[in-house]
């Protein structure tokens, strides 16, 4: 570092002669990691959208304008890095949806479907993480053979797009959060493929790291990393590993993305006129294993039966065992996709707003989300840009967020930490409202 008092460098964060001079704020610093951390997770999603052929010229000025507010020891005005994490969110809501569009055209229309979920008899290969490009490639790799594809955590929804919904070797689902992939791999019989960086690095324990492969930026010690889209030693291992077992353990509906939700929206707002409707609830984020993770199964499941709850990014491993039921004929639990396809939760409310000539937060709408990696802190920078208010997050508070600036984000936005009683805090929510 450089102290602008003794012109020279320093190790560390603050130079020991002028600590009290050029000693960075700890406020600045904490918003200056909010905005390191948002822009990562919005790399993440401009990456797959870049792939896909989407792109945003402005998106990509903004990035290099936003790191070099972050890479000085200078104590900026908290005003204007608070403003710079908003813009964060403005742009991250363009990249998601361009990220949208990329699927869509891509990868084709979105529908409600059910997925099979379990094994198969026969060769298998396992797919997780959040490229849908890569796993259209390795379906295409695998035409002609009797190879069959699962999907495994945020690979999920991939089951909603016709492209890759009708592909023959697609066969299902597999396992389930992030977190689990230990223990899903390890039962695994057949290669295993990671496209992201939501990957568990394999222990001395496991067996399954000669079957284990990655793509494009993911690293992983003794893994085989693919280049130039020559998926060849993966199919070719599939036909080689012992096969699967035939063991379904049943099915779930996935692909309510923001186009079928909006294609209902007319029935939805006469629904919420009539009393039909009661509430709606977003609940979902990123899951992780610390405790306390259990209150958004708790929550979810204290929804009253008129309510909808919306549903995405793997968070949604926290709910979707629990059989809630249907309401007008749909689902109670909506999955909506990827913590990307938070866009398209976007979009629906502000579309039930127009139609109810309301704003956003005026609507029976309440957000409970599970934190948080850099992409959950990209959309919710995204949220409070759109002036969302009342939001929940928890189980914890994140650690780089500072009193001060917390205090801030409450003050601006009520944002909220979660309870410790589910009920109580449903009980709350629907209070509001």
């Amino acid at each position: 570092m450089y102290c602008n008092q003794c012109e020279q460098t320093f190790r560390g964060t603050a130079c020991v002669n002028h600590i009290g001079v050029c000693g960075k704020d700890e406020n600045v610093q904490s918003l200056q990691e909010i905005i390191l951390y948002g822009l990562k997770g919005m790399a993440a999603y401009a990456a797959h959208a870049r792939r896909l052929g989407k792109h945003d010229e402005a998106v990509s000025a903004f990035f290099e304008e936003a790191l070099f507010a972050t890479m000085t020891n200078v104590n900026f005005d908290l005003g204007a890095l608070f403003e710079m994490a908003m813009e964060l969110g403005r742009k991250n809501l363009r990249v998601m949806e361009l990220l949208d569009a990329g699927h869509l055209d891509n990868f084709g229309k979105a529908a409600p479907t059910q997925v099979t979920e379990g094994t198969r008899q026969g060769p298998g290969i396992l797919i997780t993480g959040h490229d849908l490009l890569d796993l259209q490639n390795l379906l295409k790799a695998c035409e002609g053979t009797a190879v069959k594809v699962y999907t495994h955590g945020e690979m999920l929804p991939a089951h909603m797009y016709e492209k890759l919904k009708n592909h023959p070797n697609l066969a299902g689902h597999y396992g389930g959060a992030w977190q689990d992939q230990r223990k899903d791999f390890e039962h695994f019989p057949g290669p295993i493929v990671a496209t992201t960086n939501c990957v568990m690095i394999p222990t001395a324990k496991n067996t399954y790291g000669p079957r284990f492969f990655t793509t494009n930026q993911v690293g992983v010690p003794n893994a085989t990393r693919l280049t130039g889209n020559d998926w060849h030693k993966v199919v070719d291992m599939a036909k080689s590993c012992p096969p699967c077992e035939e063991k379904v353990t049943g099915q779930s509906t996935v692909g309510f993305h923001r186009t079928v939700l909006l294609d209902a929206a007319g029935t939805i707002v006469d629904a919420v006129k009539a009393g039909k409707i009661s509430h709606f609830f977003v609940i979902g984020g990123c899951d992780g294993a610390e405790p306390g993770r259990n209150y958004f199964t708790d929550y979810a499941a204290a929804a009253p039966k008129d309510s909808f709850i919306l549903t995405l990014g793997c968070g949604k491993y926290r709910i979707r065992q629990h059989d809630y039921g249907t309401l007008l004929g749909l689902p109670r639990l909506l999955d909506m996709g990827q913590c990307n396809d938070s866009y398209g939760a976007i979009m629906v409310a502000i579309a039930l707003a127009k139609a109810f000539n309301c704003s956003v937060n005026e609507l029976p709408l309440t957000l409970c989300i599970s934190w948080f990696e850099q992409k959950a802190v990209a959309v919710l920078l995204t949220l409070l840009s759109l002036g969302v208010k009342g939001i929940s997050i928890g189980p914890n508070p994140p650690a780089f967020v500072t009193p001060a600036v917390f205090k801030i984000l409450q003050e601006k936005f009520d944002l909220r930490l979660i309870g410790n009683d589910a009920k109580a805090d449903m009980q709350k929510a629907l209070a509001v409202t």
